[in-house]
């Protein structure tokens, strides 16, 4: 079973990775930064760590 998260986080991060394409890797940490680079939550840690673990296992599961 997987970790199922909010639609909220699903449609923020789908839309970084339109707008960003090649700037996102399968590193959670270079993640996390650019998450903090490319939007408006980098007070709010729990919401950025979201969005980031979901790109870097969107981006995973796509490579394999």
């Amino acid at each position: 079973m997987g970790n199922i998260r909010p639609s909220f986080i699903k449609t923020r991060a789908l839309r970084l990775l339109e707008i960003y394409p090649d700037k996102f890797t399968d590193d959670f940490e270079t993640n996390k930064h650019l998450v903090v680079e490319f939007t408006d939550v980098g007070d709010n840690k729990r919401m950025r760590n979201w969005i980031a673990g979901y790109i870097t296992r969107y981006i995973q599961r796509r490579t394999d």
